[in-house]
């Protein structure tokens, strides 16, 4: 499923049309990445959390030169599913 997929199963299942859902999801994608930008977690229960974790720098090779090179600490988002989602997936 893609996100315009996503859009026409909400407008199906709400009563709204693809604009209004397309806006809808957007404006759930925003918060989402907000919350996260300022360091904040995302808990929706029974489908999951998104959290920011924060990877150590490390030193990788260059498969093609074979060169050790640094990579740089980063910050990355992270989805934990929750119980009811995966009960649903195991069902």
């Amino acid at each position: 499923m893609n996100k315009n997929d996503l859009i026409a199963e909400v407008a199906s299942k709400t009563g709204l049309t693809k604009a209004a859902a397309g806006e809808a999801v957007d404006a759930t994608f925003e918060a989402i990445t907000s919350a996260l930008k300022g360091g904040d977690e995302v808990k929706i229960a029974g489908f999951g959390n998104f959290v920011v974790a924060t990877r150590a720098a490390s030193e990788g090779r260059n498969p093609r030169t074979g060169e050790t090179i640094k990579i740089p600490a980063q910050k990355a988002a992270k989805f934990r599913a929750g119980k009811g989602l995966k009960d649903a997936v195991n069902a």
